[in-house]
């Protein structure tokens, strides 16, 4: 995996699907595995990119023998576990805002030709959210990212998130994860050559046979450390251009350092500084401040908004639900502590309360929290807006339909064309007898967005609500899909042929055609995947 920071924890060759959770690996063990597993692996391209595929990347003197195509199949099986990992949350609230600084950093990418139209097409330029406390990012292969809201919830603003998130954007579009890849299987030959003579010499001498296996590994590990120190400098360049291109801060690079070094003391005390995969986090603070004088933005600073602290709050309580965490947070926002703390935090300590004590069901507490949450965001339209999808988010939670349907039809909350306000009021709309209404906008949604899963499943239940079996089942097959699952989805779409034809209700020729034709779709990918295992 690449990732940007010390305490990011990059392991660019744990791609085993015993290692792909949100947590990362030891760096010795990821390394040994990662040999082991693409001398061995048969998923291990052999193919050679297409000429000027890479003409555009900086030459760190390698060369790339991995297609996107593969690189995308690779990122695919990953990506099918991730999703399956209890630590995945698809979070609507902090999706949104992570997207507000994602989107405009792909297209800052794609104006300084960093991201060639092979890779914007074929890649899924996607982000998964991992309910993790630890302060990580990573890139996977294919164009996936994983986040941790534990990151979410430490960065102060918009850039220092933007610089992060423009790190792992630069190891995507540089292909550094294939060119590791390449370089590793170059080294694998040496490092086996090395253990056959440590065999050989065994017979005489068995402490010589261990320092020539030990030398050997050593020498390759070494060896791709130095590489990858490389291209995290590169990612930080890159990235830090693409990120001031987008417009957000530069000084977002520097504080999001200084917020690694703070969290990743013992990691970047200086020693061994050559066993890192990664620069010293005080090379980089000082990299990046020289950068930031010489920028044309030198003057902007980070601030931290209201929304900003409302989406970093939500990213604490999603990530840590241990009750004595829920509970603390209502210490928080006391009278006498709350005064303490700028508009800013006010606002995120009383989001972070409300939602706490909604997760801890204590409802009361939970509407007292909201009244005032509402009064703080009251001229913040940014903040407002967030006020009004968890005062919705709580009605559903709380079962009250009425309130629930009320707060989904103020004209605020209708032109409020964000995925978490359309996902919250189709189920407003759902349960309060407005099926119809909330088919009709998920189909809308989905149609545009095929890879929401959330949206498929809330459209399973929209249909099954109004009467229409056969597309319910289609739309959880849909869910399956979305989620790469397609033994699973094949099994759905078989269901919903079953129904279609044994169904006393009107036949739905079209919604029954789609079936048929998803589920020939759907055999024919996995005769796909078999031929590539």
């Amino acid at each position: 995996m690449a990732s940007c920071g010390p305490a990011y924890q990059h392991n660019q060759m744990a791609f085993h699907n015993s290692l792909l959770r949100f947590r990362p690996l030891p760096l010795g063990q990821a390394l040994l595995w990662g040999l082991l597993t693409l001398v061995t692996s048969p998923a291990w391209p052999q193919t050679t990119a297409p000429a000027g595929a890479t003409a555009a990347l900086p030459n760190l003197g390698d060369g790339n023998d991995m297609t996107p195509s593969a690189e995308r199949r690779i990122g695919d099986r990953i990506a099918r576990e991730l999703y399956r990992d209890p630590d995945y949350v698809d979070d609507a609230v902090i999706m949104d805002y992570v997207q507000g600084i994602w989107q405009p950093l792909l297209a800052a990418s794609r104006q300084r030709g960093e991201l060639l139209p092979q890779l914007d097409d074929l890649f899924a330029w996607e982000i998964l959210l991992g309910r993790d406390r630890t302060v990580n990012a990573f890139a996977l292969p294919g164009g996936y990212f994983g986040l941790h809201l534990g990151l979410v919830g430490i960065v102060s603003s918009r850039d220092e998130l933007a610089s992060v998130l423009a790190h792992e954007l630069s190891h995507v579009t540089q292909r550094h994860i294939s060119r590791s890849m390449s370089r590793q299987a170059a080294q694998a030959p040496w490092l086996m050559g090395a253990m056959i003579l440590g065999i050989l010499a065994a017979s005489k001498d068995p402490s010589a046979a261990q320092a020539t296996i030990v030398g050997g590994q050593a020498a390759a590990v070494q060896s791709q450390l130095n590489y990858s120190r490389d291209m995290e400098r590169e990612a930080d360049r890159i990235g830090f251009t693409v990120q001031t291109q987008a417009g957000f801060a530069p000084q977002g690079f520097v504080g999001m350092f200084e917020k690694l070094q703070q969290s990743s003391r013992l990691n970047d005390a200086g020693g061994f500084p050559y066993l890192r995969s990664h620069p010293l986090t005080t090379e980089r603070i000082s990299d990046m401040q020289l950068r930031v004088r010489q920028s044309e933005r030198a003057g902007v600073s980070p601030v931290t908004t209201m929304d900003h602290a409302m989406v970093a709050a939500r990213a604490r309580v999603l990530s840590n639900a241990a009750v004595d965490a829920l509970r603390s947070w209502a210490q928080e926002v006391q009278p006498a502590n709350l005064a303490k703390l700028s508009a800013s935090a006010q606002a995120g300590s009383l989001y972070g309360a409300t939602l706490s004590a909604l997760k801890l069901r204590d409802f009361a507490l939970a509407r007292a929290t909201l009244v005032r949450l509402q009064e703080r965001t009251a001229g913040d339209t940014a903040a407002a807006r967030l006020t009004r999808l968890l005062a919705l988010e709580m009605a559903l939670v709380q079962g009250d339909i009425a309130t629930a349907a009320a707060l989904a039809t103020p004209p605020a909350m209708r032109a409020d064309n964000s995925r978490a306000a359309m996902l919250l009021g189709a189920q407003a709309d759902t349960l309060s007898g407005k099926g119809e209404a909330a088919a009709q906008n998920l189909q809308i949604w989905v149609a545009d967005h095929p890879r929401d899963a959330q949206a498929w499943q809330l459209l399973a239940a929209a249909n099954a609500a109004i009467g229409r079996p056969v597309a319910a089942v289609r739309a959880e097959a849909e869910v399956n899909v979305a989620q790469l699952d397609y033994t699973a989805a094949l099994t759905r779409f078989k269901a919903a042929q079953d129904m279609a034809r044994k169904s006393s209700l009107p036949a739905d020729h079209i919604e029954a055609s789609i079936v048929d034709t998803r589920a020939r779709q759907m055999e024919s990918m996995l005769r796909e995947q078999a031929l590539e295992r």
